[in-house]
C-alpha cells in the first residue's frame, strides 16, 4: 500500500488509524489497540482534545504531579508540574521543603514588555523614511485603536512604535519595532493582529511616491522578550546550607555556577536543568513551552556567549542564589481555560495574574537548579536520579509487584545502572 495519501484530513479518526496501520504497520491490530486505548471515554473531553490540533489519532499522556511546600513571597503554594523525567518533581519538592524553613523564596517581576516587529526592505533615502515615519506614527497607533480597545481597558496595549535602521546587519533592512503590554494574556494573536494593521497603514499613503519603495516582508511577534523579566532568589546563612562542611560546599556551589558562566558546554546542561522546572509548570498551566525555551536560551546568550541563567554569591557569611529569566506567560486565553487540567492548575495556584505566574515559574526553575547543583557538588547527580529511574527500568522488564519490591530493596545501598538491574532481575527469575 502506498505511504502517501490524498484527503487525509477529511477522514474520521478511525479511518486515519486504519490507513496508518495498513500503510506503515502491515495491518497489525495491536497498533490500533494501542492508539485507541488512549482515547478518552468521555466523548465531550475527547472531542475537546481532538480540536486542539489537526489530524489527531490518539492522545499522548504525560504525568501530572504536584510539588508541595513552596513558600513564595510569604504565600504557600503546591505547584503543578507536567513532565516525564524521573526525579524532577521529587527534587523540586525536597528543595521547596528545605527553603520553607529558611525564609522561602522571594520573587519580583522586573518588567513585562513584549515585542513585535514589522520587517521591511527600503532602498531609498534614509532621512525621507525617517521623516515619513515621524509623520505617520500617530496614524499607526490610531489604526490599532479598535483592536487594542479591550486590552487598554485592562491596562495594556501598545507602548511604543520605533523605526529601526538595521542596514548595518542586512542591506536595505529596516523594521518597525513595537512594544506591548498584554497584561494577563500571552498576547500572540493580539500582537500579530496589531502588527498587520500597522504594516497596512504604513504603506497606505498614496500621496507620497517614495512609499512605493517600501517592501514589507513580514509582520510577526518576537519570542525574544528580554524586557519581560522576572527575578527569584533565596538566601540564608552559609552554615544553614549543609549539615557539615558548609563553607567548603557552599564555595563549590558558587564555583559550579562560575564554571557554567565560563564554559558553554556546561552552561547548556546547567540551563536545561532549570528548564526542567520551568517547562513542567509552563505545560501544566497551558502556556507555550517552545516560545519560553526559545526566549530563555536567547537571553542566556545576550552577552555573545551562552551563560548560566542563575548566579550565586557568598558575602559576609550569607549565601545568596538567584535567577533572572524572561517569561512571556498568560493566565487567560489559549489553553488556559480550554484544557481542564490547565484550568485546574491555575485554580490550584489560586488564579494568579500573569505577573504572579512569572514569579511562580521562575521559582520552580531556581529550585530545580538548586537541587541539581547541590547534588553535583556533593553526592553526584546519578545517585538520586538513578534511584528514581529504578522503577522505570523495573517496569520495562515486566516485573511483578513482588519482584519490584525485592529489587527496590536490593538496590537500596547499591549503584543503579540499567545493566545491573537487568542482571539482578534475571538472577531473581533463575532462583525462582
Amino acid at each position: 500500500m502506498p505511504k502517501t495519501v490524498d484527503g487525509f484530513s477529511k477522514l474520521n479518526k478511525l479511518e486515519k488509524i486504519q490507513w496508518l496501520v495498513s500503510a506503515f504497520f502491515n495491518n497489525d491490530e495491536k497498533v490500533t489497540k494501542v492508539l485507541m486505548q488512549y482515547w478518552n471515554t468521555n466523548k465531550v473531553l475527547q472531542d475537546l482534545h481532538d480540536d486542539f490540533i489537526e489530524n489527531t489519532i490518539s492522545n499522548f499522556y504525560l504525568p501530572y504531579a504536584i510539588a508541595p511546600n513552596f513558600i513564595i513571597n510569604g504565600k504557600e503554594y503546591a505547584i503543578p508540574m507536567t513532565i516525564e523525567e524521573s526525579s524532577v518533581v521529587a527534587a523540586a519538592s525536597l528543595v521547596a521543603k528545605f527553603w520553607s524553613t529558611r525564609g522561602g523564596f522571594k520573587a519580583r517581576v522586573i518588567s513585562t514588555t513584549k515585542i513585535g516587529q514589522v520587517h521591511f526592505m527600503y532602498e531609498g533615502d534614509k532621512e525621507s523614511l525617517k521623516n515619513y515615519f515621524a509623520s505617520k506614527k500617530e496614524d499607526l497607533l490610531k489604526v490599532t485603536k479598535e483592536i487594542t480597545k479591550n486590552m487598554r481597558k485592562r491596562g495594556g496595549g501598545i507602548l511604543n512604535i520605533e523605526l529601526r535602521n538595521k542596514t548595518a546587519e542586512l542591506e536595505n533592512y529596516y523594521q518597525l519595532h513595537v512594544t506591548f503590554n498584554t497584561v494577563d494574556s500571552m498576547g500572540a494573536n493580539f500582537i500579530n493582529t496589531c502588527l498587520e494593521a500597522i504594516a497596512g497603514e504604513f504603506k497606505k499613503d498614496t500621496t507620497t511616491s517614495f512609499v512605493q519603495d517600501i517592501d514589507i516582508v513580514m509582520s510577526i511577534l518576537s519570542n525574544y522578550v528580554p524586557e519581560c523579566l522576572v527575578r527569584a532568589e533565596v538566601s540564608c546563612n552559609v552554615e544553614d546550607l549543609y549539615a557539615e562542611n558548609s563553607e567548603v560546599l557552599a564555595q563549590k556551589f558558587v564555583q559550579a555556577i562560575q564554571i557554567a558562566n565560563a564554559e558553554p558546554h556546561r552552561a547548556v546542561t546547567h540551563n536545561k536543568g532549570i528548564m526542567n522546572g520551568v517547562d513542567a509548570v509552563v505545560i501544566a498551566t497551558g502556556n507555550d513551552f517552545r516560545a519560553i525555551e526559545a526566549g530563555v536560551h536567547a537571553y542566556a546568550s545576550k552577552t555573545g556567549t551562552y551563560k548560566s541563567l542563575t548566579n550565586a554569591t557568598i558575602e559576609n557569611g550569607i549565601f545568596k542564589f538567584w535567577i533572572e529569566i524572561p517569561l512571556a506567560l498568560g493566565t487567560v486565553g489559549g489553553l488556559t481555560k480550554l484544557h481542564p487540567l490547565s484550568k485546574f492548575s491555575l485554580e490550584l495556584l489560586e488564579n494568579p495574574s500573569a505577573k504572579e505566574l512569572m514569579e511562580i515559574i521562575a521559582v520552580a526553575g531556581l529550585a530545580q537548579n538548586f537541587a541539581a547543583l547541590r547534588a553535583l557538588t556533593t553526592t553526584g547527580i546519578q545517585k538520586g536520579h538513578m534511584k528514581m529511574h529504578l522503577t522505570n527500568i523495573i517496569k520495562q522488564l515486566g516485573a511483578s509487584e513482588e519482584d519490584k519490591a525485592f529489587l527496590i530493596d536490593y538496590f537500596e545501598h547499591k549503584t543503579v545502572t540499567h545493566n545491573a538491574v537487568v542482571e539482578a532481575y534475571e538472577r531473581l527469575m533463575q532462583d525462582k
